[in-house]
C-alpha cells in the first residue's frame, strides 16, 4: 500500500482495495476504469496524481468525494467510510461553476448558506477569505465583470468557505495561461499551507506536479492502476515560484516523463 510513513495519525483520505467498473454503452460487458487502488494522504498534505487521458484520475475524485461508489473496495475520509457526499470533502474543478446571477460573496457564501450559517458569519467568512485569494474589494462584482484568473480565486474562496478536511481538485488551472496559472499556484500554496488544508491534485503538467506536490502518486493507462510513488524533496512547498526555479525540478520532470512513456511528440507537458 501506497502511504505516509506516519502509521499512527488517521489519514485525511485512504483508498483500500480499490476498483472501479462502468457498465459500457450498448454492450453487456462492463468497463474496468481502475483497480487495485491503494493509498492514504495524511492530514496537511498535497498529493498530486498524474497518468494517462482515461486512467481514471477524475473517477478516484468522484469516489473520494462521494458522487461516486467503488464497484469493490473502501475509500475513507477521516477514518469513515465514504458512502455519500461528505461535508469534509469539497469540489475545485477546471471550470469555476460561479453562479452568474450571484455576486462573488453571494457564491463563496453559498456553501454555508446550505449549512444554515448564520448571515453575518458568512459574511465575515466571505470577506476573510477574499482577501486571502487576493480578491479584497470584488465581493460586490458578478462573476462576469472579473478575468478568469480572478473566477479561480473566487472558485478557491468558495471551496475553503465550508472548510473541509480535504480538497479535492481536478485541473482546477488548466485552462489558465501560463502566467496566471503560476500565480493561481503560489496562491493556491500560500492558502492551503496557512489553512492547513489536504490536497488531492490531479494534474497533466508534470511541472505543477512537482512544484505543489509532497508526493506524486502515477497511475497506468487504463485500466488505471497506481504504479509509482514519488516524494518531492524539493524544500518550501508553500512557494512554487521558488521551487520552479530548483535545479532538481528537471529531474523530476524526466522521472515522471518516463514513468509515462512521454516522447518529445506528446502534447502532455
Amino acid at each position: 500500500m501506497m502511504e505516509s510513513t506516519t502509521a499512527s495519525v488517521i489519514p485525511a483520505i485512504e483508498f483500500i482495495g480499490v476498483e472501479k467498473r462502468f457498465a459500457a454503452r450498448g454492450k453487456s460487458a462492463e468497463v474496468l476504469a481502475a483497480r487495485d487502488i491503494n493509498f492514504s494522504i495524511q492530514p496537511g498534505e498535497v498529493v498530486s496524481i498524474i497518468g494517462p487521458s482515461g486512467c481514471g484520475k477524475s473517477t478516484l475524485l468522484n469516489m473520494g468525494s462521494g458522487l461516486a461508489k467503488p464497484s469493490k473496495g473502501v475509500v475513507k475520509v477521516n477514518g469513515e467510510m465514504v458512502s455519500g457526499p461528505n461535508k469534509h470533502v469539497a469540489f475545485m474543478l477546471q471550470k469555476d461553476l460561479l453562479m452568474p446571477w450571484r455576486t462573488i460573496s453571494e457564491n463563496v457564501e453559498f456553501g454555508l448558506e446550505l449549512r444554515s450559517v448564520p448571515r453575518a458569519e458568512r459574511a465575515e467568512i466571505s470577506t476573510r477569505l477574499l482577501a486571502k485569494c487576493h480578491l479584497k474589494g470584488f465581493g460586490e462584482h458578478y462573476p462576469n465583470q472579473l478575468s478568469g484568473g480572478m473566477r479561480q480565486r473566487a472558485a478557491l474562496a468558495r471551496t475553503l468557505a465550508v472548510d473541509p478536511l480535504v480538497l479535492l481538485m481536478d485541473e482546477p488551472f488548466s485552462a489558465l495561461d501560463a502566467q496566471t496559472k503560476m500565480i493561481l499556484q503560489q496562491d493556491l500554496a500560500e492558502t492551503v499551507k496557512s489553512e492547513g488544508k489536504t490536497v488531492v491534485f490531479i494534474t497533466h503538467d508534470l511541472a505543477e506536479a512537482v512544484t505543489l506536490s509532497d508526493r506524486i502518486l502515477v497511475m497506468s493507462e487504463r485500466p488505471g492502476t497506481l504504479i509509482e510513488e514519488i516524494k518531492v524533496e524539493i524544500p518550501g512547498r508553500e512557494n512554487p515560484m521558488q521551487r520552479r526555479k530548483h535545479p532538481l525540478l528537471t529531474d523530476y520532470v524526466s522521472q515522471l516523463m518516463a514513468l509515462l512513456k512521454l516522447d518529445a511528440h506528446s502534447d502532455v507537458h
